[in-house]
């Protein structure tokens, strides 16, 4: 089956394959958004303890499919996985640690109250819900603004000789930090953006979470009081980097496949590829609606709504960086070291075997969907709780 796929189309399989991966991602980071609310709605160590649970019983999933996103990069564009994580180490870094310190505290929250205490595990968390969706949506948007780094594709043939071989070089001694302020221009300004528009958008998937599941109704109440700040603080940051990447100097593949760049170039590229253009609008409008709902109808079933919208969206967005003409990395530091999805892949082999085994998403897909489901049977409160078997 895919032996008879063309060397591009196996390509753009995989960066579909990963864009759906990363919007999935997004969505499940709602225990991220979560994390960050108990100490804004919580008035009692009860309602913490349920607010803490009703997002600790998933954190696995979100960590489990961070892990098959980073593999599936590594997989498919190898040269982007060595460039990005091995150049810009600390925001990857950052971002590693802080679901390291999730998944610990999650588990050490109840045990241990001697060594570092509860609070200091549940400030961790808090800490993670804010770094973890932060850093990501910085770390996309430099996939349309650029990053400070060189390749030597030429490196590339010397590999499995016995010389020295360094095939990419990070620009700045800040290896990743710089989007956060000192980047292309005023780009950084769209990173922030982008970054914050991440945050904001978790959070509100977080509070409708708990508006559907949790029958505490001073915690539903204070939710959807959270609610009419966070919906318009995200729809300022997004349709600000959204406006800002339209009409931004971005980069370009020409026919002779040298990187250019030009005003308004991402506009173009996007209203020349209709599909991509479809689906990102879908994802918006659906985003849009979930907020309608949520602000002006049935609070409680706009989540499903802002959940397929997010998923869509940055589906989208990530096929809008990777499939409309444009670098998905691109370098303002060297423009010809632009990655691509035909410059950065793996061999032919590597990615029929790879999607072979890429068959089994759909199976891990359903486990998680069917793990989901049966963990939101029942709404959750303290009493709830006391029959658990296993509380964070």
């Amino acid at each position: 089956m895919f032996e008879a796929m063309s060397y591009h189309s196996l390509q753009v399989y995989w960066w579909i394959l990963v864009s759906v991966i990363g919007g999935i991602l997004v969505f499940l980071m709602l225990v991220q958004g979560g994390q960050t609310l108990f100490p804004k709605l919580a008035e009692n160590e009860d309602q913490k303890t349920v607010l803490i649970n009703l997002f600790g019983h998933k954190w696995e999933m979100t960590f489990t499919t961070l892990v098959v996103f980073g593999g599936a990069l590594f997989a498919s564009f190898p040269l982007f996985y060595s460039t990005s994580f091995g150049g810009a180490y600390w925001v990857w870094m950052i971002i590693l640690f802080a679901f390291i310190v999730q998944a610990v505290s999650y588990e050490f929250r109840r045990r241990d109250k001697k060594v570092l205490g509860t609070r200091t595990y549940e400030f961790f968390l808090v800490l993670n819900g804010i770094i973890a969706p932060l850093l990501i949506g910085i770390a996309v948007s430099t996939f349309f603004t650029g990053s400070p780094f060189t390749v030597q594709k030429e490196a590339l043939v010397r590999m499995g000789t016995s010389q020295s071989v360094v095939i990419s070089r990070w620009g700045t001694a800040w290896h990743g930090l710089e989007a956060l302020w000192n980047t292309d221009g005023a780009a950084f300004l769209w990173n922030i953006a982008l970054g914050l528009a991440v945050f904001c958008l978790v959070r509100n998937l977080a509070l409708l979470y708990v508006i559907r599941m949790v029958k505490d109704e001073q915690l539903v109440t204070k939710a959807k009081k959270c609610l009419r700040r966070t919906v318009p603080a995200f729809l300022v940051f997004f349709l600000t980097w959204l406006a800002g990447i339209l009409f931004y100097n971005g980069f370009g593949v020409g026919a002779d496949g040298k990187i250019y760049r030009a005003g308004a170039i991402y506009a173009r590229h996007l209203m020349e590829h209709p599909v991509v253009l479809i689906i990102l609008l879908i994802g918006v409008v659906l985003v849009l609606y979930g907020f309608y709902v949520a602000l002006f109808r049935d609070t409680s079933r706009a989540f499903g709504w802002l959940g397929a919208g997010t998923v869509l969206a940055v589906m989208g967005i990530l096929l809008w960086a990777g499939l409309t003409g444009s670098p998905f990395y691109p370098s303002n530091l060297d423009w010809q070291s632009s990655l691509t999805i035909a410059n950065s892949s793996s061999s032919r082999f590597t990615l029929v075997v790879m999607s072979y085994v890429s068959l089994l998403v759909p199976f891990v897909a359903a486990y998680m969907i069917w793990a989901w489901k049966t963990l939101d049977k029942t709404k959750i409160d303290t009493a709830e709780l006391k029959t658990e078997e296993h509380v964070y």
